[in-house]
């Protein structure tokens, strides 16, 4: 096994595809696409391509923590209780444990995302 992943922003294998659940789907109907690139510790570390179409959804991280990197799209994420931030291709943010708020997808989205659950 190697120490040294190497992350394809543009995988060619299938994606796992899915749609926001009832309780966290706020507008629009996003579709979502997650290419598992990697995964480490009992699946506690996952690492991969995410991508989302337009939509507003629930965001809710629990106790995980979540890297995201940005390659194309734009994105807005509101903390509950805070000020709109815009992100698009280039910036990278994180998430950290216990945050709420919305994630608006406003052009479809695609990031390098890497969480850690404890």
């Amino acid at each position: 096994m190697s120490l040294l992943k190497t992350i394809d922003p543009n995988p060619s294998f299938t994606p796992e595809e899915g749609t926001a659940t009832v309780e966290k789907l706020i507008s629009g109907n996003p579709q979502f696409k997650t290419w598992v690139q990697d995964e480490a510790h009992g699946e506690l570390i996952n690492t991969g391509v995410w991508e989302a179409t337009p939509g507003a959804t629930h965001s809710i991280r629990g106790e995980t923590f979540e890297f995201c990197h940005i390659i194309s799209g734009v994105v807005e994420i509101t903390p509950k209780d805070g000020e709109a931030v815009t992100y698009k291709a280039g910036d990278s943010f994180i998430m950290k444990p216990g945050f709420v708020g919305v994630w608006k997808t406003i052009e479809t989205v695609r990031k390098i995302y890497i969480t850690v659950t404890p």
